[in-house]
C-alpha cells in the first residue's frame, strides 16, 4: 500500500516537480511553482492530468479560459487541450497533478523549471514503457 498525507508531502517539497507514485495507468506528481513562475504552456496528447491545489494563489489557463486557483482547487485538463498553470501570488503554488497514463519517469525529481525542461528535451524524462 502506497500512503501519502497529500497536502503535507506536497507542501514539505520545494522541487518544481517530484513523481511519487508510478502505476500502470496513472502517476502521482507534486509539484511547487515559484512566485512569478508556471508550468509552461504544453498539450499532452493521450494523457489526461488532474491537478489539486495545496497552498498559494495562481491562474489556471486552460484551453483558452483563465480562472483563479486557490487552495482546495481541482482542474481536470483533457487529453489534448492546450494548458498553463502560473503561479500569481507571493508564495510557492503547491499542488499534486495525478496523469493517466503516466507523463514523466519513474522517480523522477527536478529541482526546478530548467531541469525538468532539460530533463525531457534530452529524453531522460520518458514515462514508463506502457
Amino acid at each position: 500500500m502506497q500512503h501519502f498525507t497529500i497536502a503535507t508531502v506536497a507542501d514539505q517539497s520545494a522541487d518544481f516537480r517530484r513523481v511519487l507514485w508510478t502505476g500502470g495507468n496513472t502517476q502521482l506528481v507534486i509539484m511547487t511553482i515559484p512566485p512569478d513562475g508556471e508550468i509552461g504552456e504544453e498539450v499532452h496528447e493521450g494523457i489526461d492530468q488532474i491537478l489539486t491545489f495545496v497552498s498559494g494563489t495562481g491562474e489556471a489557463r486552460v484551453d483558452g479560459e483563465t480562472k483563479a486557483v486557490n487552495p482546495g482547487d481541482l482542474v481536470v485538463v483533457p487529453s489534448g487541450v492546450r494548458h498553463n498553470f502560473v503561479n500569481t501570488g507571493p508564495n510557492p503554488l503547491v499542488l499534486y497533478t495525478v496523469y493517466g497514463p503516466p507523463e514523466h519517469a519513474d522517480g523522477a525529481v527536478h529541482r526546478t523549471k530548467a531541469d525538468g525542461d532539460a530533463a525531457e528535451e534530452s529524453g531522460e524524462d520518458e514515462p514508463p514503457a506502457a
